[in-house]
């Protein structure tokens, strides 16, 4: 990894403190900035950033990396920042010209960001759009590992009675049902999620509109798992008869279909629980609205919703060493070559392009919020 850049000049990397509600995360490991700095990258990371996930300052330090003591220096110091969520209000509001932005966007479900990039002027890539050569979403991957592990725990605990669940144990005991758990979606998500359920005894049913899907998991599953072939009914009878119900669908760079209708939640029962992981790209159910990890729940037709879009930060230290890994090598060729050469070479990569110069690059997010469309091979050529 760690090759020459004799004709190339250094860039200055920014890394600031997330900011988003009990967002634990940061947008780089101090080994990635170890990585950086072995490639001759001036690195920046804002006091703090790393804390709430066990990266010292002088963990940072040792890697090569500068302190800095606020966002704002931050931001005005680097050429590229990496971030993990989406920028809040006051860090667009310093966002420039020329300036390039490397983190999860999720523009589809936020028209009002959208335009806040658009007429920053900034270069934005976006995490959940980049592909890989098999068609999957590799900087998503990760966090859909966590998300999909992580919704059968909550989905766990908001069953009990407390938690204003039913008072439901999800794999029950001997001589007591387990409870029944229907994942919308077979993707990476959904596919975790299953094993997690699986592996606390619960009974579980997957359900997806791809068949080469449910036959990759009715082989990988076996008799453990139900797998449905998507239909309004199908989707109907299991989601109404669920102790727990998982939302996973996903359509790259889109608004997730509402696959689950108020009518439906209406009809499941008092104190069934419904995890929308899909709350990042507006959701999957009709009564799911965003919530975060200081109020993480609501009750909404006698269920409960937990619809937190930033789940993995509850699991911050986990999701970073594992998010870092698989943004590393971007951010090393966005560094190395600059984003048009780097996206030239790898079309992947250029797929994560969702706004340049005030133009809107990405089909699904232009359609999705009815906005003009640039192709980006039209801004590729400089």
């Amino acid at each position: 990894m760690l090759m020459g850049r004799e004709e190339a000049s250094a860039m200055r990397i920014g890394v600031p403190k997330e900011v988003k509600t009990h967002e634990y995360r940061v947008g780089l490991t101090p080994a990635a900035a170890r990585e950086l700095a072995a490639h001759g990258h001036n690195v920046r990371v804002q006091q703090g950033a790393g804390a709430g996930v066990g990266f010292t300052d002088d963990a940072y330090r040792a890697a090569g990396a500068a302190i800095l003591d606020t966002a704002e220096e931050v931001f005005a110091a680097a050429e590229l920042i990496v971030k993990v969520k989406e920028p809040q209000s006051f860090e667009i509001a310093r966002l420039r010209p020329g300036q390039i932005l490397f983190t999860y966007l999720h523009l589809a479900a936020d028209r009002a960001l959208t335009e806040w990039l658009l007429r920053s002027g900034a270069t934005c890539i976006a995490y959940e759009t980049v592909t890989d050569a098999r068609g999957a979403l590799p900087l998503l991957s990760p966090m859909s590992e966590v998300a999909g592990r992580m919704a059968v725990q909550v989905g766990a605990h908001c069953l009990e009675k407390e938690q204003g669940g039913a008072g439901i144990l999800l794999g029950g005991v001997p001589g007591v049902a387990p409870a029944k758990v229907v994942i919308l979606g077979g993707g990476v998500a959904g596919t975790n999620a299953a094993r997690v359920a699986m592996g606390m005894e619960a009974i579980v049913a997957g359900i997806d509109k791809s068949l080469p899907r449910l036959k990759e998991l009715d082989m990988q599953f076996g008799s453990k798992m139900r797998t449905l072939f998507a239909t309004t009914e199908t989707i109907e009878q299991e989601v109404c008869s669920a102790d727990l119900v998982i939302g996973a669908v996903l359509v790259p760079g889109a608004a997730a279909p509402r696959l689950v209708t108020r009518a439906m939640v209406r009809q499941m029962r008092p104190g069934s629980v419904l995890v929308d992981i899909a709350i990042d790209q507006g959701g999957c159910s009709e009564t799911s609205r965003p919530t975060t990890h200081a109020n993480p729940t609501y009750v909404e037709e006698g269920v409960v919703h937990y619809c937190v879009t930033n789940m993995p930060a509850a699991v911050g230290r986990t999701a970073t060493i594992a998010l870092t890994n698989a943004t590393l090598p971007f951010v090393l060729a966005l560094a190395d070559k600059g984003w048009r050469q780097a996206m030239r070479e790898d079309p992947h990569l250029a797929n994560g392009l969702n706004v340049h110069a005030g133009r809107l690059t990405h089909p699904a997010v232009a359609n999705a919020l009815g906005l003009e469309y640039t192709p980006p091979d039209s801004l590729l050529a400089g």
